[in-house]
């Protein structure tokens, strides 16, 4: 704790015999005191210096010491206040404690009236600051333990999209950039900071049902026939039943991504042929990033495309594919979707997973 010299009073009072006898006072304890004669000053003195405690009159001209109270409370929480008042009133009391003081004394008053006011001040002053400080050394802890545990989280699903990324060439790079394009696209639509973070480690997941798709399709350098695109479609069941039954709220919106990221809005995708709304957010925000970016690299089946033709296929298929609102909101943002997909190249999966 800091010692009395160390501490600042800050005693404002119209009337300059009330303002030495309080500084007298009150130096005699150890304490430095500064006094001003009106509110207008002390609010120019607590710009300039960092004050523990100010002690002020309630009436004065101009200014008045309800006012300082109400407008140093908010700029300057830091300072404690005692009122003074020549006043008897029980209602301005209570007014003042409502504003934030922490002491009420009424002229005349006598030394040891002040300084136990005071006292009382500055403790209660040094606990709230000592609480707050707990407080957040408590939140950075909370915090610190859940980028651990994100940290492990993205670590666990990394792994286990390396198990269908070594039978489909997929990169770990591409499901990286989906994660980073979707945040951005939840971020836009105002999602919360917690289930942004949700969606960045869920999105990678939307085909982690490909692990049970046989390689001669899954790897198959040409187009799928009929009967062997029915096969591939079931991947998004095979993730849905992989990811199904937690308790875990990243892994349940991983889930319904991976069940959902093939509906479209006009009711025409799979498995379920799902219709505007009845398709989760989540994985319409996916399946627009998922095409941006598959349409936008090199498949096993077709070279990259450029960013131009890209958006010419899908701004095609927009109408009934991903909805008006997640399609702008996507188109609002290629600025910044470009970046990433210029900033995430690709890698190999299990590149990425070594290093991991």
């Amino acid at each position: 704790m800091d010692s009395a010299s160390a501490v600042k009073i800050l005693i404002v009072d119209d009337e300059p015999h009330i303002c030495e006898l309080l500084s007298r006072w009150i130096s005699a304890e150890g304490y430095h005191c500064t006094l001003v004669h009106d509110g207008e000053a002390a609010i120019r003195e607590l710009q300039k210096e960092a004050y523990a405690l100010v002690v002020s009159d309630i009436m004065m001209p101009g200014m008045s010491g309800l006012d300082l109270l109400t407008i140093a409370h908010k700029l300057f929480p830091d300072s404690a206040f005692v009122m003074v008042t020549a006043v008897d009133d029980r209602k301005t009391a209570i007014l003042t404690l409502e504003l934030g003081a922490y002491g009420y004394v009424i002229k005349p008053f006598d030394r040891n009236e002040i300084l136990i006011n005071v006292a009382g001040a500055l403790e209660r002053r040094r606990l709230q600051i000592l609480s707050r400080e707990y407080e957040r050394s408590l939140e950075l802890q909370v915090e610190k333990r859940t980028k651990e545990v994100r940290d492990r989280e993205e670590e666990i699903i990394l792994r286990l999209i390396s198990a269908t990324g070594y039978r489909d060439d997929e990169t770990g790079a591409h499901v990286k950039r989906i994660g980073l394009y979707a945040a951005e696209m939840a971020t836009a639509f105002g999602w919360s900071r917690l289930q942004i973070e949700e969606l960045r480690l869920a999105a990678p997941m939307h085909d982690v049902g490909k692990i049970g798709i046989p390689d001669s399709i899954l790897r198959k350098p040409g187009g799928l026939d009929p009967e062997e695109f029915e096969i591939m479609k079931t991947h998004t069941e095979i993730g849905a039943k992989i990811l199904h039954d937690s308790n875990v709220p990243l892994i349940r919106m991983a889930q319904e991504i991976a069940y959902c990221h093939h509906e479209r809005w006009d009711g025409s995708g799979y498995p379920r042929g799902l219709s505007g709304e009845e398709i989760p957010q989540s994985a319409a925000i996916v399946a627009v990033v998922d095409v941006y970016d598959a349409l936008t690299h090199d498949r096993v089946y077709r070279p990259a495309l450029s960013e131009e033709k890209a958006l010419n296929i899908m701004m095609g298929a927009n109408t009934g594919h991903f909805g008006k609102e997640i399609f702008d909101c996507f188109l609002s943002l290629l600025p910044i979707l470009r970046e990433i997909r210029e900033t995430v190249k690709d890698e190999v999966i299990h590149d990425r997973i070594s290093s991991v």
